[in-house]
């Protein structure tokens, strides 16, 4: 599972961008994905105001009018009058009456029908996944075989064989639409199923109801909201056509399916009768999408934020970027809607051809400011910055989707899940250029086939057309690098590419990343834990840490240990050395764990695990000061005899 506060970002497939946007905290629970928060959209409100109208007509309707609804005025099949506003039916009684009346009726079972849908249907969908795989099989293939059915046949087929009336009705329209839910369900918690947190579940023996309960349920509830309020409209018309067939409610009861085939039976001589369940129907229905489609966009963590995620933020002073820098970050903050920063106002440049590293512990904010740059920030996440430059492109308005696919190539960690499983790796590699450069197929596909060439894969015309899981770890990662630098990118992002691999594929990729760095002219920014493959890697070095820029020095300052800030001694000293000549002891540790981003305080972040700490350390946030050419460190003990 993801946390922005760890500083991991979930994997997206190569080329894809997507602006900035809101949901997700840190810190999640276990066994919990976390979830956007509902927003009350205009459609929303105006959905559920609607339905209370209704439900609340349907409540007071049958002491208001019932006698009204019953009372026969011995003028049948009358039209619309100041009496009548629309009309008597066959037997003289009022039909506006009627109309109301039938609310009740027809709301309880449109609800009824839709909750033995939902109970049903989501019971079927999650049991199969907690199933065995027996079960889950012939579970998936009854599913697929019960959804190509439409719900209206399935409901005459059950209808006819409980008989007609209202609770046949609500059971037959229950059970025929809860496959529905069932495909849905069961779709969502194959995403929830394999992940780690359920594993663990089942490994520790937690049964299978809490399982259901606990994991899969709560992470799914959002898209099964939206569906039971689009469910709840065609039940709804799905009641009343049973109603018109004569296979709903019976009389003397009455729901508005049974009022409009009555009204239909007099279209020609008094067209009001109809027009009053029929209005009914729609409005109901139009409302209970208009809940749905709000619940949908409520929960969008898009819907919610400004222009595009971004907004502008004061000037850092003092910081100034070279002239000629490809990417410039001026004040660049990362925050959750609640206002947690996860980013705090970091400011750094990359120069053409140069390549950054920036390192940290897990929760430093370093893939978060990667993928800030990329455009690529997860769910729930939120960037200011008072400049975001890469050359000439503003990457803090809406920029163009294909100069964020072209100029900008990114690099996982994990490959495996940032190809497409469905797809042939031919057709992944080629999307960004034919979608945004226009290259032709043929063209695109001998492009593809020289990058992967080009990262030493052997038979690439093979390799474009096999899926991702036919491929190893290594080719994959080798194929992940092709895809990112194939549009000809002027800023690679690797975000801990090496991670998941072995020592020997690992330094295979780090010396693949430098030639195409060298070849190309690429700049480059390589997030890593590793600060020993920084250092053999980057030119320059860019330390994290509690979301802020701790220090900033030449790699070259940090294979002989000249570093200034106290966190960047103790990762380094943290470090196993293979070149010591003289037994070293034991590694060194840093006491103590990085704070969490809301329990951040309000002076230097590192100062409560600092050796050196000094009293104003845990009230004034230390600014980056000069240590030397291309160097800073922001840290109050620099220069300071110890």
């Amino acid at each position: 599972m993801h946390d922005p506060a760890d500083g991991e970002e979930p994997h997206g497939p190569p080329g894809a961008r997507s602006d900035p946007i809101d949901g997700e905290e840190p810190q999640d629970p276990p066994g919990r994905e976390e979830r956007a928060v509902i927003r009350w959209t205009a459609g929303l409100k105006a959905g559920l105001a609607g339905l209370a109208a209704v439900a609340l007509v349907g409540l007071a309707a049958p002491y208001l009018f019932g006698e009204a609804a019953q009372q026969l005025s011995g003028a049948a099949r009358e039209g619309v009058s100041a009496g009548h506003w629309l009309g008597t039916d066959a037997l003289g009684r009022d039909v506006l009456a009627r109309t109301l009346v039938a609310t009740r009726l027809t709301l309880l079972m449109t609800a009824a029908a839709t909750a033995i849908a939902g109970v049903l249907g989501i019971l079927i969908g999650t049991t199969v996944w907690v199933a065995g795989p027996r079960v889950r099989e012939t579970g998936l293939r009854l599913i697929d075989v019960m959804v190509s059915y439409p719900a209206v046949i399935l409901a005459l087929v059950v209808a006819a064989i409980l008989g007609a009336g209202p609770v046949a009705a609500v059971l037959a329209i229950g059970v025929a639409w809860s496959p529905a839910f069932a495909r849905l369900t069961a779709s969502l918690a194959a995403s929830v199923a394999g992940r780690d947190f359920v594993a663990t579940a089942r490994l520790l023996g937690v049964p299978p109801y809490r399982v259901l309960t606990r994991h899969l349920l709560p992470n799914i509830a959002e898209p099964l909201l939206v569906l039971l309020s689009v469910a709840f409209a065609g039940t709804l018309t799905a009641l009343s056509g049973l109603s018109f067939l004569g296979l709903g409610v019976q009389p003397p009861a009455y729901d508005w399916g049974a009022l409009l085939d009555t009204g239909l039976e007099a279209i020609y001589t008094n067209p009001a009768e109809a027009v009053g369940p029929a209005v009914a129907i729609t409005l109901t229905g139009v409302l209970a999408g208009f809940v749905g489609d709000g619940l949908a966009a409520g929960s969008d963590p898009r819907a919610g934020r400004g222009r595009d995620g971004w907004s502008p933020s004061a000037p850092v002073p003092g910081r100034r970027a070279p002239d000629g820098a490809l990417l410039v970050v001026d004040g660049l903050s990362v925050e959750l809607p609640g206002g947690v920063r996860l980013v705090d106002g970091v400011s750094f440049h990359v120069m053409p051809g140069e390549i950054v590293g920036v390192v940290g512990e897990s929760g430093s904010g370093k893939s978060l400011t990667a993928m800030a740059v990329a455009r690529l920030l997860p769910d729930g996440v939120r960037a200011t910055a008072a400049g975001l430059r890469l050359g000439d492109l503003d990457l803090t308005g809406r920029a163009e989707p294909a100069r964020l696919a072209t100029e900008i190539g990114v690099v996982y960690q994990d490959p495996s899940a940032s190809f497409n499983p469905a797809l042939r790796m031919g057709g992944q590699l080629t999307e960004v250029l034919r979608r945004h450069r226009g290259v032709g197929r043929a063209e695109a596909r001998e492009r593809a086939v020289k990058a992967l060439e080009a990262v030493r894969i052997l038979q690439p015309e093979t390799v474009v057309r096999r899926h991702p899981h036919e491929l190893s770890g290594g080719m994959r990662q080798r194929a992940m690098i092709a895809s990112a630098v194939l549009p000809g990118p002027r800023l690679l992002i690797a975000d801990e590419p090496t991670t998941a691999l072995d020592v020997t594929v690992q330094a295979e990729v780090l010396e693949l990343l430098k030639e195409i760095n060298t070849a190309e002219g690429t700049a480059m920014m390589f997030i890593s834990h590793d600060i020993g493959v920084v250092g053999t890697l980057c030119d320059r070095v860019l330390v994290m840490y509690a979301g802020r820029i701790v220090e900033e020095l030449p790699v070259a300052d940090l294979r002989v240990g000249r570093a200034a800030h106290p966190y960047t001694r103790a990762l380094l000293a943290a470090t196993p050395r293979l070149d010591e000549d003289e037994e070293r002891g034991p590694l060194t540790t840093v006491p103590g764990r990085p704070p969490a981003p809301s329990a951040r305080p309000g002076g230097c972040a590192f100062a409560p695990r600092c050796p050196v700490a000094l009293p104003i350390c845990a009230t004034d946030p230390p600014a980056p000061v000069p240590t030397g050419e291309g160097r800073s460190a922001a840290c109050h003990a620099v220069g300071v005899p110890s």
